[in-house]
C-alpha cells in the first residue's frame, strides 16, 4: 500500500527529526512524507532540509500563516498546502504531528489491517507520554477514538466524508462522518507511538472556547454538549474548562455559525452519540451493582 504522509510543523525543532526518524526506519517505508514548516522561527527549517537530502521520499514545504498555535483550523489549512503538492497515487493518507516516534512495525501493522478489512477507513496505533521516566497512555480520549495526532484514512474513506474539516473538532466530526457512511475505525493497541509534547501543551488561551464550538457546529445539540463537556473537563481536571466549553457553545449558537454537517448528518451524530452515553452508563450501572 501507497503511504503519503502530511505532517504540520510549527517550531519543532526538538522533535521533527525523531519524528522522521521513526519514519524512515519503518519496515514498511512511506512512499511521500511531506513536511508543512508552518510559520516556524526556530530550526525546524534546516532540520527537515537534512532529512531530504537523505531520503528522496520526504520534502519540505514552507508555509506562511501565523504564530499562534491554536486547534483545528490552522493545522487543517497546512495539511492542505502539502496535499496540494501530492498526487492521486495513494491507498491511505496520513495526517501526523511532528512530535511523534513511531515504532518501527507501524505502517506496516496498518496495512495488514486496512488489508485485511475493505471497510476499514480509519485506523491508528495509541499515543503515549512520558511520566516519571515511564511511558503511560495519554488517556484523554476512549479508546477506539483516533486521536488527531495520527489519523490514517483509506483513500475513499477520506474522499467520501468531504476530506478534513479547517475547524476544531476536525478529528472528531471525521469519525462520525465515516461511521454515517458505512465505514469501520480501528485502533491497535499494540502500537504505542511516543507523544513527545502532550495534547494542548502550547495552545493559545483563546483556543478554549473553541472546543464548545466545535460541539455546536457537529449538531450536538445541548444536552449532548453538556454532558461531552462536563467529561472532558472532568478528564483535563479542570471545571473552568466546562464552564468555557459551555461558553463556547452559547456563542457560536447566538453568532448562527455554520454546521460542519448537515441536518441529516447531524441527526445520525447525535443518534451515535446517545447510543453511546446510554452504553456507558449502563455498563457503570452493572460494575456499580
Amino acid at each position: 500500500m501507497n503511504f503519503y504522509i502530511i505532517i504540520p510543523a510549527h517550531n519543532e525543532e526538538s522533535s521533527i527529526g525523531l519524528t522522521l526518524n521513526s519514519l524512515a526506519n519503518q519496515t514498511l517505508l512511506p512512499k511521500k512524507v511531506v513536511v508543512v514548516n508552518d510559520n516556524s522561527t526556530d530550526k525546524t527549517e534546516d532540520i527537515v532540509e537534512a532529512y531530504t537530502e537523505k531520503h528522496p521520499f520526504i520534502s519540505l514545504i514552507n508555509s506562511k500563516s501565523s504564530n499562534q498555535h491554536l486547534p483545528g483550523s490552522k493545522i487543517i489549512n497546512a495539511f492542505y498546502k502539502g496535499y496540494e503538492t501530492l498526487d492521486d497515487d495513494f491507498d491511505i493518507i496520513c495526517k501526523f504531528d511532528a512530535d511523534l516516534i513511531f515504532p518501527g512495525n507501524y505502517l506496516e501493522q496498518l496495512t495488514l489491517h486496512f488489508t485485511n478489512n475493505a471497510k476499514l477507513g480509519m485506523a491508528s496505533g495509541f499515543c503515549y507520554i512520558e511520566n516519571n521516566n515511564h511511558w503511560i497512555l495519554e488517556n484523554l480520549t476512549r479508546k477506539d477514538h483516533i486521536r488527531g495526532a495520527l489519523k490514517a484514512y483509506r483513500k475513499d474513506c477520506f474522499i467520501e466524508i468531504g476530506k478534513l474539516k479547517p475547524s476544531m473538532g476536525w478529528d472528531t466530526v471525521d469519525e462520525l462522518l465515516a461511521k454515517y457512511y458505512g465505514w469501520q475505525i480501528l485502533t491497535d493497541e499494540s502500537l504505542h507511538v511516543k507523544h513527545l509534547k502532550p495534547t494542548g501543551i502550547s495552545y493559545n488561551k483563546a483556543s478554549k472556547y473553541l472546543q464548545g464550538e466545535a460541539m455546536y457546529k457537529m449538531r450536538y445539540g445541548f444536552v449532548i454538549t453538556f454532558i461531552s463537556a462536563l467529561k472532558l473537563a472532568f478528564k483535563k481536571s479542570s471545571f473552568s474548562l466546562f464552564k468555557d466549553y459551555l461558553a463556547g457553545y452559547f456563542k457560536a449558537k447566538k453568532e448562527n455559525i455554520a454546521f460542519l454537517v448537515s441536518e441529516k448528518e447531524g441527526k445520525f451524530i447525535r443518534d451515535l452519540r446517545w447510543k453511546g452515553i446510554v452504553a456507558k452508563f449502563k455498563l457503570t450501572s452493572k460494575d456499580v451493582s
